[in-house]
């Protein structure tokens, strides 16, 4: 499912919260105030108020195989017949982390107001269903 800001979505399944309570803005331990947990239902709507992507780190074999593989796309052609070949198996040989990284999901998370008033901030987009 693809979250866009506006978007009416519901909960895909309970989900319980337990911690410390304490008034906005006051740190928990001065506040005086005990734990205390939180159930919300499956089903509950909201509405999706802000999307965030948070972007895939590449590993740095990943960052390698494409410095390599352009050095080898950009000058290969005119490189030493040696050489070349120890740079096309240089790039062979990082070329699982870069499609490892490519496999890599994009962490999608969301802050979605519900319809009972409570705020669900940076919650993954697999707790919502449309």
């Amino acid at each position: 499912m693809e979250l866009s800001v506006g978007r009416r979505v519901r909960l895909a399944a309970d989900l319980v919260w337990n911690g410390t309570v304490a008034p906005a803005g006051e740190p928990p331990a001065e506040a005086g105030f005990g734990g205390a947990s939180l159930a919300l239902a499956a089903g509950v709507e909201g509405t999706v108020e802000r999307v965030v992507e948070h972007g895939r780190e590449p590993s740095p074999e990943a960052e390698e195989f494409l410095r390599l593989k352009a050095l080898h796309d950009s000058y290969g052609h005119q490189m030493p017949p040696a050489s070349r070949i120890r740079l096309e198996e240089q790039v062979g040989a990082l070329e699982p982390a870069w499609i490892a990284y490519e496999g890599q999901k994009v962490r999608v998370t969301a802050r979605v107001r519900l319809d009972n008033g409570f705020v669900l901030d940076d919650a993954p987009e697999e707790f919502f269903a449309v």
